[in-house]
């Protein structure tokens, strides 16, 4: 029969303001960024902080107190108040804690004049010089262009067929298609469109504006000098035999060219070494480059972690609004209430966020130094487990704080997750890690005999050799992630 039965159990909640920080801490740079700017668009009671003069640190206010000081962590953990403040504290400001001469807007670069002047004590140079940027391949093409004395009809066909150009270099479409989509007076034909693409294929890297493979190979070929050995025999393959080269059908090859078996060897060396898409040698437009969330140097023989400024915008309690918010009546039940709690959390909260992501990362780089000097061969096998029980945190913390983070160093810039390489056994016991096993490989192909390239299996060897026991596949694997082809496409004739 039915009966009512009262039961007492605990539970863990996390409060709206915990998850705020939970939610903060696995966002990017950029995402933060973006998460922040909405805040400032949408809170009356958030504001930029254009100031050029304080230098105050992030910090934020408790609910209940009116004096600016930080509530302990249990107390936030426990639960939050809606009980408002009749003061705005200074500390309500969210800054970068750098110089005073840091933009306040969103919009500065990664390196930035606050890069420089922290870098002046230092033996590297400006963070900002360690990303390359080059110029994408319509930037170099039209810079060329601006070097010929055309007139304004060549020259717009001739911007029109680099605009037209893909990523790679090709020209898909066909002159027909494009003399259809350009509208000029008189109408384009595709004898213009064919001389302009002539040009275009001479402004720059021999192969690009081709409309196939055989065509970028034969135009790189054609770019050779005369007297280079093959060069004859290499063009024909190009022109007419590339699927033959292909599958490899050597006694094909030297029956229809009619070339003997060293000419055909020479000859196909010599077309495996042209690039198949020359357009990959330029930057990319949609290539991001990754803002890093904090910055190592080296000073005075340390190495010194700090958060980029570039990723934290200045932005503070609206003092004005929440002064007369707090004087007016009935503030604690008005809507607007929640907006200021709001407020206040975000700015604590963002602090919280880069003060977890700096112990991370100090905790890293303490841990992998060797790397910072040797490179990847030293980098040592590392686990989320090992900086949370250093830090005292939990695994799921560190987890979220290494989640999309990056860090600038000398040697480029890399995600966190980099430096936590799997752990390999050796011949003696030990261990090292998955990164120093691919850097290891690395040496090896890169010293292969082309003619007879390392196999896995030999590769494997040699790892054993040198104490470090991997299987095939393992060796196999790594290979795969470092996008280098097997043995025999590596083997050149």
């Amino acid at each position: 029969m039915p009966s009512i039965e009262l039961r007492t159990r605990q539970s863990l909640a996390l409060t709206p303001r915990l998850q705020q920080s939970v939610r903060l801490l696995q966002l990017s740079a950029l995402e933060f960024q973006q998460e922040l700017r909405t805040a400032l668009d949408t809170n009356p009671f958030l504001e930029y902080d254009s100031s050029e003069t304080e230098d105050v640190a992030l910090a934020g206010t408790s609910p209940t107190d009116d004096t600016g000081a930080l509530p302990a962590a249990d107390t936030l953990a426990a639960g939050e108040t809606d009980t408002l403040p009749t003061e705005t504290s200074a500390s309500d400001t969210l800054d970068s804690g750098g110089p005073d001469d840091m933009p306040a807007d969103f919009s500065g670069d990664y390196g930035g004049r606050n890069s420089a002047r922290q870098s002046s004590d230092a033996d590297g140079s400006d963070p900002a010089e360690w990303a390359r940027s080059q110029p994408t391949l319509r930037e170099q093409l039209h810079d060329s262009l601006r070097l010929y004395r055309l007139d304004d009809r060549d020259r717009a066909v001739a911007r029109f067929i680099i605009e037209a150009l893909d990523d790679d270099g090709y020209l898909r479409q066909s002159l027909a298609d494009l003399a259809d989509s350009v509208d000029l007076e008189p109408a384009l034909t595709e004898a213009e469109l064919l001389v302009a693409l002539r040009l275009v294929q001479s402004l720059d890297r021999p192969g690009l504006g081709a409309r196939s493979l055989s065509e970028c190979l034969a135009l790189q070929i054609h770019a050779l000098p005369d007297d280079t050995p093959g060069r004859d025999v290499a063009l024909q393959i190009a022109e007419h035999h590339l699927e033959r080269l292909a599958r490899r059908e050597q006694a094909e090859l030297q029956k229809q060219i009619g070339c003997s078996a060293e000419e055909l060897r020479v000859a196909c060396a010599l077309v495996r070494k042209l690039d198949p898409k020359p357009g990959n040698c330029y930057g990319r437009t949609e290539d991001n480059y990754v803002v890093p969330d904090v910055i190592v140097r080296q000073a005075r023989n340390k190495w010194v972690v700090s958060i980029n400024p570039a990723v934290q915008p200045r932005a503070r309690i609206h003092r004005m609004y929440a002064q007369l918010f707090a004087q007016s009546a009935g503030a604690s039940r008005s809507p607007l209430a929640q907006q200021l709690q709001e407020a206040r959390w975000l700015i604590r909260n963002a602090q919280q966020r880069f003060d977890t992501i700096q112990r991370v990362a100090e905790c890293i780089v303490a841990h992998q130094k060797a790397f910072f000097q040797y490179g990847e061969i030293a980098l040592k096998p590392m686990v989320l487990r090992d900086v949370a029980e250093e830090l005292g945190l939990h695994e799921s913390t560190i987890s979220r704080a290494t989640g999309n983070k990056y860090m600038a160093t000398p040697r480029g810039i890399f995600e966190f997750k980099h430096f936590f390489p799997r752990e390999l056994g050796t011949e003696s016991g030990g261990t090292c890690s998955a990164a120093a096993v691919r850097a290891l490989l690395k040496e090896m192909i890169a010293a292969e005999n082309t003619r007879d390239p390392l196999s896995d299996v030999t590769l494997a060897k040699m790892l054993a050799d040198q104490g470090v026991l991997v299987a095939r596949r393992t060796v196999a694997k790594y290979r795969h992630l470092m996008k280098v082809p097997p043995a025999e496409l590596r083997r050149q004739l």
